[in-house]
């Protein structure tokens, strides 16, 4: 309720705009609506606890106070990065009387995930025994950040980042509220949106900053830059941005399109990646998904984290860009990576079976007694430069790891292979 002395225009827009019903909920119909797990929920009256995921300004905080309203609970705000244990036990108590006399709590927790296992241990007793609904709020992975218990006592909802039309609906209900329309462009308003980059909060700060514009002054996208900021991409490198955007990369060059591996490579570097942590990966790309089908590939990788140490940023981020490219446009094959993953797993079934006598050096008289070399073939003596000779274990029937592919140098490759088979079964039989 608004006190008597306050006044309504000193509220920032984004708190003026806030819904008051989940119908009014921008981009989030998928959880809060007829159909939506949550709509459902409000509609039995019956809510269970849950972890609200997603980007910020996307609604989380706001759904939140709206499921006490609809539900008739006490709404029990705590921010996680300000709070402790101490602050805990005091809810738990209030919550507790209340149950006594007929009413429920909602214990909203921000920022959930910066609880550590202990804190949110917590929180179960009072789960358990209907003391409080937990709505959590978090902006990283929740199999990640939260502990198994509490995920299991808890229904997680992914908020989605909004997407234009949602946004562009913010900016219309912001125009209503004021009265008048933002003084920009169509481009411009295109511009701001794609600044805002999916936060809604952020967009409606954004919105009151250009409301305050002298009237009469259209902006275009070039005016932009001088009348907002530019926000920072959502990226954090020790969260799940960074794993995120990483597999995007390295499966966009696994599916040879270097355009997107190009893009996702400059969203990791202008979010303040480290430049030698995409070079290592690139490396790796080169070893686990190219391998022999271009034995360059590695090469190139390679040689781009070297002239990337050598020459730093910005000019070396331009090798690691060429690498891109390179490892992109490359024929691709996985045969050297699970050749070695099945010889690993045979070597782990196999124990410690002795390598057959006769390729066994034997640099004492008593193991050139015992056999050690006996009828060794000397490969370069052989007709064709191949004995043909068996060399896994004695025990072991021969095994084909490595099955190279028809791409690339591995072409070549498999035509060897065939060659060799070939003459080892006809020498085998002679």
């Amino acid at each position: 309720m608004t006190g008597l002395f306050e006044n309504q225009a000193t509220r920032p827009l984004a708190d003026r705009l806030r819904p008051r019903s989940l119908a009014e909920v921008v981009g989030q119909d998928h959880l809060v609506g007829e159909n939506g797990p949550i709509g459902r929920m409000v509609r039995a009256r019956r809510l269970a606890s849950m972890i609200l995921w997603g980007t910020p300004g996307c609604g989380k905080t706001t759904i939140a106070r709206l499921l006490a309203d609809v539900t008739d609970l006490h709404f029990e705000p705590l921010s996680a990065i300000f709070s402790g244990v101490a602050d805990l036990r005091k809810i738990f108590e209030r919550a507790r009387e209340r149950r006594a006399m007929g009413q429920g709590t909602l214990l909203f927790i921000d920022e959930i995930h910066r609880f550590n296992r202990a804190q949110q241990d917590g929180f179960l007793p009072h789960m358990e025994d209907g003391t409080i609904v937990l709505v959590g709020a978090t902006t990283e992975n929740p199999s990640f950040e939260l502990n198994a218990a509490l995920l299991s006592r808890s229904q997680v909802m992914v908020l989605k980042r909004l997407d234009e039309e949602g946004m562009d609906d913010l900016l219309r209900r912001a125009e209503q509220e004021m009265g008048f329309e933002l003084p920009l462009s169509a481009e411009a308003r295109q511009s701001v949106i794609a600044m805002a980059d999916g936060d809604g909060r952020y967009l409606l700060n954004m919105a009151e900053e250009l409301f305050t514009l002298p009237p009469g002054q259209e902006l275009d996208s070039g005016d932009l830059a001088g009348a907002i900021q530019k926000r920072a991409p959502i990226y954090d490198k020790g969260q799940e941005g960074h794993y995120n955007l990483i597999s995007a990369l390295h499966k966009s060059l696994r599916g040879s399109d270097c355009d997107a591996a190009l893009y996702w490579l400059a969203r990791m570097l202008a979010g303040g990646e480290d430049p030698n942590f995409i070079a290592r990966r690139l490396l790796r790309f080169a070893v686990e998904d190219i391998g022999l089908a271009d034995p360059n590939a590695m090469s190139q990788a390679l040689h781009a984290w070297q002239t990337f140490e050598r020459l730093g940023s910005p000019e070396g981020e331009l090798a690691l860009a060429q690498a891109v490219i390179y490892l992109g446009t490359a024929p691709k094959s996985n045969a050297a990576y699970k050749a070695y993953k099945s010889s690993v797993r045979a070597a782990a079934e196999t124990g410690s079976l002795s390598p057959p006598m006769h390729i066994l050096n034997a640099p004492t008289k008593m193991m050139k007694d015992l056999g050690y070399g006996k009828n060794y073939a000397y490969d370069h003596d052989a007709r064709d430069g191949f004995s043909g000779q068996n060399y896994f274990p004695d025990s072991l029937p021969r095994e084909k790891y490595y099955l190279p592919v028809e791409r690339g140098f591995e072409r070549e490759v498999k035509k060897r292979l065939a060659y060799w088979d070939k003459l080892r079964q006809e020498r085998q039989k002679s």
